[in-house]
């Protein structure tokens, strides 16, 4: 159950972004914000499984986000400090850090198998839904062409996240 209440809030969170974004019209400083939320709270998450898994393949997943995640982040502000721009908080970044809080307080009150279990769970539909945002969102709305690659080189990662959590999700019981 708590599997599907993750599943469904990462999706919905995601996929209400993208539609947020559309409607919106985002602007390439608030698309660098979003991407950035983003990223942070994928960081914020495997910190917290380094510090709550005592399983050897959650801590090297959660090892892998944490680095690639921050990564991308610092590539991130070295690009908007190299344009000038100034990353622009708005409604999709405020409700994706809202969420994420939620998230972080329910994977905090579970232990052992029980936690690994949704970490994972989550991972698996946080990376199918960032990676539709950037697939049919982010990406085509960005107007610099940095900034798109950026998140183009960000997209072909995050697919390799996806692809390494779905896995790890089928042997972690």
């Amino acid at each position: 159950m708590l599997k599907q209440v993750f599943a469904v809030t990462a999706i919905a969170a995601l996929l209400g972004m993208a539609g947020s974004a559309v409607a919106a019209d985002v602007t390439d400083p608030q698309i660098a914000h979003i991407a950035y939320t983003a990223g942070q709270i994928d960081v914020t998450a495997a910190q917290q499984a380094l510090a709550k898994s005592k399983n050897p393949a959650v801590i090297e997943f959660a090892t892998t986000m944490e680095r690639d995640h921050r990564a991308v982040n610092e590539q991130a502000l070295a690009l908007v400090k190299k344009l000038n721009v100034t990353p622009e908080d708005n409604d999709i970044s405020k409700s994706l850090t809202a969420d994420a809080r939620k998230k972080h307080d329910a994977l905090g009150a579970l232990e052992g198998d029980a936690f690994d279990k949704a970490y994972v769970e989550n991972e698996v539909a946080y990376h199918k839904a960032v990676n539709g945002a950037l697939e049919t969102t982010l990406i085509p709305s960005a107007d610099n062409a940095e900034l798109k690659a950026l998140l183009e080189t960000g997209l072909t990662l995050f697919k390799q996240h996806q692809m390494h959590a779905e896995h790890l999700a089928t042997s972690v019981k």
